[in-house]
């Protein structure tokens, strides 16, 4: 009970970390001029800050100067743009690009000239509304060039500070455009001065290769790359290592890729020899064009998880663009001030910065007041709990089977006998030797891996006979062992049904502990489902064999196998597809065996994945079959959707994923819940009746949950009558002839696809 208790007060802490937000996460963005796109058509409310861009300098006198065909967009750029979003802030971009270089490099030498540029632009600034100013000069060249601009910042934001303004002017922001790394040829930039004068800047952490000037595919905005220091993380951490804050640094994200003429079209993975460029005079593509594109060839988008980002071919044509959801991602997770895309009119529809925004809404900064507070408190509680369950351990038993450490090791070490003597109905589990796996994987290189989860990475391989497989090595830094991995393993070998992922042996030589399964060639559900591009593959007949799928498998493992299994970690990522998108469950590490007569167990050990995990569980650590119930509830709200329970919803941004669906639901707006690729007047499966059983999975009482055996009635016969169902699970309204009551009602939804192991989240 104490170690449940501890566990409660952990979760509610890291949810609380999760919502909270003392600090403005930066969305902004550059609306170029040039681009010929609408001011008035820039949904501004998808933004923080907007930047027009660019002015430039007057060499005689050095002042900002704006060409006579920008000024009219310009002087009411501020005025247009809030409209949409009476919030936004705007800032005006000086261009210093290469060929602008030499002016900047003028107007810093000099004190007089300095004063001139500094004057002007602030009087601009004011002039046309703009809160703030924002440098582009990626390329000084000489050490005195970046001493000059440190000098610069001084005097730039002394006087700022020291012009009189009204009491409805707030003080000018300035900011810069900044090349990857704070390091351009052995030379610094003057990051003293930055950190003392600038409220941000921006890294420009893209165009590291162009087709016009290498003969190579290159993956233009690598986040990682294993073969060079040409990549995005390297120089965030250079930024990092000078001494510029994380809440000083924005992440610059591309809104357009680039084309490539593949030397030979056999050969188009990242790297490949290229002829030059293509489609394009400069071979650069917008994503608006690139969506397009791939939609009229009837192309595949790739995610290359080793360099994070996507590329296509289409016959001798290679087109490489941004992964932009992941890099928001990465932003949050290295606690950067926020992101900032190039350029705004590049968009599609608005799909990456709607994208981008939902990605947003957990960002963790302004989490250390709470957690200065809440862990010691956690810390006196999880040591109390600690010395009250360590008397009470002999007392102590689970109802729910799960294979126990102790047992796991005596299991093991006749593993290898005991699967030779498994039914003919089992799988064949094999025992793989480490030098075998080694050679399958290319020795675990980074081009075989495929992803990473709470168990360790995986890796794709090919056997000597051909097979592919994929490899789940467990990480030393997981939170997950030896029981999870034996517990797979026996599970699995007694598990055999089509919707169920197979395992095909495992390697425990030398203190290894890895699962070999099956290899998945279209990788799992969340690949797509949460893709802006790749969410198009997903149409409603795909869908529905998808949703009808999981339905089986998961009636398998509770009413037609010989025991009852709980998987408790059932969501989109751990439902993968075969080449033909038939989907199969996968990862039975948290699984628990019931036997028949069984119905419900107790844990003090909450496992599972926030978003998925059901109100009972949470609270009492009960879990029975209606866990999987609700989390199949919550996965089918993300298939019909497209979204992640990570964002809030609503007219006020206050609502879960599963409270917006039912607010819209019972208004008779279901529909408006739907991702609108989707369409069903040729199907016999209707969306507003998969989102009604959808409701019921995840009302917050267990035992008004349907079983998947009514699940799966309840889709297959449309025109049986359904109850109606009660407001989800977590929801922070209740229903009119519900008593006020005090539940716990934290958003465990807030934070997904984190598996929790014990009582902390990876």
């Amino acid at each position: 009970m104490a170690s449940r208790f501890v566990t409660l007060i952990l979760l509610f802490v890291s949810l609380k970390l999760h919502v909270s937000n003392t600090q403005t996460w930066i969305r902004s963005g550059y609306w170029y001029s040039g681009s010929e796109f609408p001011v008035p058509d820039i949904n501004s409310a998808l933004f923080t800050h907007l930047i027009c861009a660019f002015a430039g300098i007057n060499s005689s006198t050095n002042q900002l100067s704006i060409s006579p065909s920008d000024e009219p967009y310009f002087s009411t750029f501020t005025d247009i743009v809030k409209q949409k979003n009476p919030s936004i802030k705007t800032l005006l971009s000086i261009w210093g690009g290469k060929e602008n270089s030499s002016k900047l490099s003028s107007m810093v030498s000099k004190s007089s000239y300095r004063k001139a540029f500094i004057e002007s632009s602030i009087r601009t600034a004011r002039l046309y509304g703009f809160h703030g100013l924002d440098l582009w000069w990626i390329s000084p060249s000489t050490g005195s060039d970046m001493t000059n601009m440190g000098t610069l910042f001084d005097e730039w934001r002394a006087t700022v500070n020291s012009k009189p303004r009204n009491s409805r002017e707030s003080q000018l922001i300035l900011t810069m455009a900044v090349h990857y790394s704070p390091t351009l040829d052995s030379i610094n930039y003057p990051i003293d001065s930055i950190r003392r004068n600038l409220n941000w800047v921006h890294v420009i952490a893209y165009d590291y290769y162009l087709p016009s000037r290498d003969n190579f595919t290159g993956a233009h905005a690598a986040l990682y790359d294993p073969s060079s220091h040409l990549n995005t993380d390297f120089g965030i951490t250079e930024w990092i290592s000078k001494g510029l804050p994380t809440n000083q640094l924005v992440l610059g994200l591309p809104y357009h890729g680039y084309a490539w003429t593949l030397a030979n079209p056999k050969n188009n993975y990242i790297r490949a020899p290229a002829s030059g460029l293509a489609i394009t005079a400069d071979g650069s593509m917008s994503y608006k064009y690139i969506k397009w594109f791939i939609k009229s060839y009837g192309a595949v988008s790739v995610y290359n998880s080793t360099y994070v980002v996507n590329y296509c071919t289409i016959g001798s044509f290679w087109i490489g663009f941004d992964a932009i959801r992941t890099k928001v991602s990465y932003a949050k997770e290295k606690r950067l001030l926020g992101y900032n895309v190039f350029q705004v009119p590049n968009d599609d529809n608005w799909v990456l910065s709607r994208a981008a925004q939902e990605d947003t809404k957990d960002h963790p900064n302004g989490r250390r007041v709470l957690i200065i507070i809440c862990l010691p408190i956690a810390l006196v509680i999880l040591l109390l709990g600690f010395m009250v369950c360590s008397l009470q351990k002999r007392r102590l038993k689970p109802k729910g089977m799960m294979v126990t450490d102790e047992k796991s090791v005596s299991k093991l070490e006749n593993y290898e006998s005991a699967a030779e003597n498994l039914n003919s109905n089992a799988p064949n589990l094999q025992s793989f030797g480490l030098s075998n796996i080694k050679a399958a994987t290319n020795n675990f290189s980074c081009e075989n891996k495929l992803g990473e989860g709470g168990f360790g990475p995986v890796y794709k391989g090919k056997l000597l006979n051909g097979q592919e497989i994929a490899v789940k090595r467990l990480s030393e830094t997981s939170q997950q062992g030896l029981e999870e991995f034996t517990n797979e393993v026996m599970l699995t070998a007694k598990l055999q049904h089509v919707n169920l992922v197979r395992v095909l042996g495992f390697c425990t030589e030398r203190k290894e502990k890895m699962l070999i399964y099956e290899y998945m060639p279209n990788k799992s559900l969340d690949f797509y489902l949460f893709d802006p591009i790749r969410r198009l593959l997903l149409d409603w007949e795909t869908c529905v064999h998808i949703i009808e799928g999981v339905t089986q498998g998961l009636l398998y493992l509770q009413e037609y196998s010989r025991l009852t299994i709980i998987h408790r970690d059932l969501k989109a990522s751990n439902i993968l597809l075969d080449n033909e998108m038939k989907p199969k469950i996968s990862d039975f590490g948290m699984a628990r065996i019931f036997q028949k007569d069984e119905h419900e167990a107790r844990t003090g050990r909450i496992v599972g994945t926030y978003g998925y995990v059901p109100p009972e569980y949470v609270k009492r650590g009960i879990y029975s079959t209606k866990y999987d119930v609700y989390s199949f509830g919550v996965l089918l709200l993300q298939i019909l959707s497209g979204k992640r329970n990570t964002c809030l919803h609503g007219l006020y941004e206050n609502l879960n994923l599963l409270e917006y669906a039912y607010e819209l639901w019972k208004d008779g707006k279901g529909m408006e819940f739907m991702d609108p690729s989707l369409d069903d007047t040729s199907s016999s499966c209707k969306l507003l009746r998969c989102m009604q059983v959808a409701l019921l999975c995840v009302q917050e009482k267990g035992e008004d949950r349907p079983s998947m055996l009514e699940v799966s009635s309840m889709l297959k016969h449309e025109t049986d009558a359904i109850t109606t169902p009660k407001r989800p699970a977590f929801s922070i309204h209740m229903d009119e002839n519900k008593e006020k009551e005090s539940t716990f009602r934290e958003e465990i939804c807030s934070i997904n696809d984190v598996t929790i192991s014990q009582m902390a989240p990876r």
